[in-house]
């Protein structure tokens, strides 16, 4: 599954039925800059979208996944199973990035601490309050994305 491969077949595509990025992105209900990601291989469409992607591009899930034509493709895929695939690897990165925002308050949190065992003079007084102004702020960013996927995961069910 290459996203460079994939995104050149979805641009290939879509000119073939004299589509723009915009038209494309209307009937999937998402935005032209998400079309040009695709098609650029910055990012691979979600799981949820995938169908109506194929759908709208008169292609099968096996052609858009492999980046060309089935004529000549040797590869064969069950649908439901490169659907089931994509959903498991979204699963996987939205279970990433939520790991990383617990692991920045957990550091917010020690690191808050820690600030507040030091002090005395003014070099310690100035780290003890640069590390409290850090780990609030690590504390914020990781309340920020952990709450960000939970509302993700809210919305897609």
């Amino acid at each position: 599954m290459d996203q460079t491969a994939t995104g050149k077949f979805i641009m290939k595509k879509r000119k073939e039925l004299n589509l723009t990025q915009e038209q494309l992105a209307q009937k999937l209900g998402v935005s032209n800059k998400t079309i040009s990601k695709w098609e650029t291989g910055k990012c691979m469409p979600d799981y949820s979208i995938v169908e109506s992607l194929c759908t709208e591009l008169n292609t099968t899930l096996a052609e858009l996944m492999n980046g060309e034509e089935d004529d000549k493709s040797i590869h064969t895929y069950d649908n439901e199973q490169i659907m089931e695939m994509m959903k498991e690897m979204q699963e996987l990165k939205n279970a990433k990035i939520t790991f990383t925002g617990y692991i920045l308050i957990i550091v917010g949190i020690v690191m808050l601490t820690l600030s507040q065992l030091f002090g005395g003079t003014e070099f310690q007084n100035f780290l003890s309050g640069f590390m409290l102004g850090l780990s609030i702020c690590q504390m914020l960013v990781g309340i920020f994305v952990v709450s960000r996927q939970m509302a993700g995961k809210t919305r897609n069910k």
